[in-house]
């Protein structure tokens, strides 16, 4: 099952993507139907209206989630590429709901960053509220996943050892297109401009989504609509030698199988 938010002309919506269309769930966004209890089954059964998939207007798939945790050095050929040993914990930061846009949206470039760089990432999406999760709880509350590129402003992250401020510009984050439940992620890709920049399985993660969630709600509460984005593998443009960076007019394709694809262009920030 696919579940996505949609803009429309009233506003956004909450949606199930079938082989023949989008069938509306109810609510104004995912983040608000997943908060239900039985969001399942009312997404199997629901029969509300109905929009074209031609021209369907992405939005990101949550758009105000409550929290975005995000993993850093979570392959382990990315890993080795930045020099680095295995990490015995994840390493966690976070972003903000204003970085987060669509999945064929604009994505906009960090105003004064001359390093802007992407991360192919799969996305896990909360389904369920939990803390102190055992690994079977854990797998229990995940909803399912979404691909997320983690567009870093290099320059911007290792002014300090502390990374948020190269990860949550405004309008850098793409997120989506939808949710795929019931499925078990695989190949992870990126594109630039054609070039396939990034390849790896998603197998090659140190801790997978179950760990995540369980790690992380030692730390605090999930809820419904809470985003994981779990990390990027080896081929960052900031590793390569000479460096490679995204730039105005950049395409830039993300793909996980059996889950989705982003695509967006980079245009000059605010």
């Amino acid at each position: 099952m696919k579940l996505a938010t949609i803009r429309t002309t009233a506003g956004t919506a909450a949606v199930r993507i079938d082989d023949d269309g989008a069938v509306e769930l109810g609510a104004a966004d995912l983040g608000e139907f997943l908060a239900r209890p039985d969001w399942r089954a009312a997404a199997e059964s629901a029969s509300g209206a109905r929009h074209d998939l031609i021209g369907l207007d992405y939005a990101a798939l949550v758009p105000r989630p409550e929290k975005v945790f995000c993993v850093g050095l979570n392959y382990r050929t990315h890993i080795l590429e930045m020099g680095r040993d295995l990490p015995e914990y994840p390493a966690l930061f976070a972003k903000f709901a204003r970085a987060l846009v669509g999945a064929h949206d604009p994505v906009e470039l960090p105003a004064g960053s001359e390093q802007v760089d992407w991360e192919a990432e799969l996305g896990v999406v909360i389904g369920a509220e939990v803390r102190h999760a055992t690994p079977e709880q854990a797998a229990a509350a995940i909803a399912g996943y979404t691909v997320v590129n983690d567009v870093t402003a290099r320059d911007f992250q290792y002014r300090s050892i502390e990374w948020l401020q190269g990860k949550t510009f405004e309008r850098s984050t793409p997120v989506g297109p939808w949710l795929v439940t019931d499925v078990v992620p695989g190949e992870i890709s990126c594109e630039v401009d054609g070039d396939v920049v990034q390849k790896a399985d998603t197998s090659d993660l140190v801790f997978g989504p179950a760990d995540l969630v369980a790690y992380i709600s030692q730390i605090i509460t999930l809820v419904p609509g809470d985003i994981i984005a779990t990390g990027t593998p080896g081929g960052v443009g900031h590793a390569r030698k000479p460096a490679r960076y995204l730039a105005a007019g950049s395409e830039l394709v993300t793909r996980v199988e059996g889950v989705g694809e982003l695509r967006n262009t980079l245009v000059k920030g605010a």
